[in-house]
């Protein structure tokens, strides 16, 4: 698939075909996010993701009910974390620049965007939610808490076509001097 052809067709998924998503497709996913930049090359971001009807099922119970209905029947989820305290820190703990502890937002998004666009290239649709139980995810996968939660991403076969909802100009959103 050509780059831009991605870029302009990727869309968020809320409706699912019932079909699993193999290991290996997510590990091929993690490959492709890890690509991505990050601040000094701290690489923070860490991944955690479930893949059977039982495991998927069990987890469904710590999302709100509108994302459950969103992904009933998506075949992976994937939990995005952070390192905290790494990227963007210096080895004093301050951070190094304005952006304080958002720099390792910033790399974990880019990662994410990666595994997003790479999961529209092999034909699968992606839905990042920023609305779930934290607790008892970290206590589900045992997440350490030098991690951050940053979201969780449902991956699965399309069941619809989704449609780009519409976007500001560009006039609204640059200046050039």
């Amino acid at each position: 698939m050509e780059f831009f052809e991605v870029v302009n067709n990727r869309r968020s998924i809320r409706k699912y075909e019932d079909r699993p998503i193999s290991t290996d497709t997510i590990r091929a996913l993690i490959e492709t996010a890890q690509k991505a930049p990050s601040w000094k090359n701290t690489q923070v971001s860490r991944y955690y993701a479930i893949n059977t009807p039982d495991k998927l099922n069990e987890f469904k119970q710590f999302l709100p009910d509108f994302n459950k209905a969103n992904t009933e029947n998506a075949g992976a989820y994937i939990v995005s974390t952070v390192e905290n305290g790494i990227s963007g820190f210096k080895s004093d703990g301050s951070f190094s620049s304005h952006l304080k502890d958002g720099v390792q937002y910033f790399d974990n998004g880019l990662q994410v965007e990666n595994l997003c666009l790479s999961a529209y290239n092999l034909g699968l649709g992606t839905l990042i939610m920023g609305l779930y139980d934290e607790q008892a995810i970290r206590n589900f996968f045992n997440i350490p808490n030098s991690q951050i939660i940053v979201c969780v991403i449902a991956v699965g076969v399309p069941a619809v076509k989704a449609t780009m909802p519409p976007r500001k100009s560009i006039d609204e959103i640059l200046k050039v001097l």
